[in-house]
């Protein structure tokens, strides 16, 4: 059961480990661009390329849909980047059904974890697969993998590593759940309290000038590639998606731009300078800083 690229690795290495996948589910077709036509989920296009039964209920409740998966008699279902499940379907299988999170639970249980523990600075992440139960990214430890955040990685350069590293540690749980040599266990918080990892909202991606230059980079490359961090430039929308910082005493307010007007656009903030080096002005495409600059007068002067 999942959606996007993220889940295709892991259906993949399952694939190519020899499992025998009775069915694949993913999200419906939905309408996308300017033409509204309708478009397949990243999984879909990888199952219906492997020949692999294919499920896309818009409920997960339809009594339909329950049927099929009961008369299927899987030992295991899998989760990686799917929607919540109903108890009726993640308690249905012999052996439970088995999640993949992109963080090392109990931390950063939520929607976007790759995102936050970028955004925090963290050094470390890693994957977790663990046991479905009621309340969300709770449920009892199976496996966990730790691996290096570099100080420069986007949260995009995680997501890739994550993908491949999850994969691999799901296919050895899978194995070890069948082989019966596989012990969960529960989640422990830890001593200095949990982080969490909500979805991401415009607000949560608005940049503000007057933290320090480091709070300022680690937000742009926990947002890119996507959403994007957020900001204004002349009165329109300003999206950062690389940045460097400059480490400096000054006396402008925080939010003041700066700019030869060719080859350097940067922010004032609490302590320095944060610069502009890959962004995407409102109505235009995105450039590098010094082809915006190019064909951009500052202020409209």
């Amino acid at each position: 059961m999942g959606t996007p690229e993220f889940a295709v690795a892991s259906l993949d290495a399952l694939v190519k480990a020899g499992g025998n996948v009775v069915a694949v589910v993913t999200a419906p077709d939905k309408p996308a661009g300017r033409g509204l036509k309708l478009s397949e989920s990243a999984v879909k296009k990888y199952a219906a390329e492997q020949g692999l039964h294919l499920l896309q209920p818009e409920k997960l409740r339809d009594p339909g849909f329950i049927a099929e998966l009961e008369t299927l008699k899987a030992d295991v279902q899998v989760v990686v980047a799917f929607r919540m499940l109903p108890e009726m379907v993640w308690n249905m299988p012999r052996l439970g059904t088995i999640n993949l999170h992109g963080s090392l639970l109990p931390q950063y249980r939520g929607a976007a974890p790759i995102n936050w523990a970028v955004i925090n600075g963290e050094k470390e992440t890693g994957v977790t697969t663990f046991k479905l139960q009621h309340e969300i990214d709770t449920g009892n430890i199976l496996l966990q993998e730790s691996f290096p955040i570099g100080p420069d990685d986007t949260a995009g350069d995680v997501h890739d590593r994550m993908k491949t590293i999850g994969a691999s540690l799901l296919v050895k749980t899978i194995q070890q759940l069948a082989e019966g040599t596989l012990q969960d266990h529960p989640q422990q918080a830890p001593a200095g309290g949990l982080k969490h990892a909500p979805k991401l909202f415009t607000e949560t991606c608005r940049i503000q000038w007057d933290l320090p230059a480091e709070h300022i980079y680690n937000l742009v490359r926990g947002l890119a590639p996507f959403p994007g961090a957020l900001s204004s430039l002349d009165g329109k929308i300003l999206k950062v998606f690389a940045c460097a910082k400059e480490i400096v005493s000054h006396h402008d307010t925080p939010g003041t731009v700066n700019s030869d007007g060719k080859s350097f656009l940067k922010f004032a903030c609490a302590d320095g300078y944060i610069h502009i080096l890959d962004m995407q002005l409102e109505g235009k495409k995105r450039m590098l800083v010094a082809d915006f600059l190019r064909g951009y007068r500052l202020g409209g002067k």
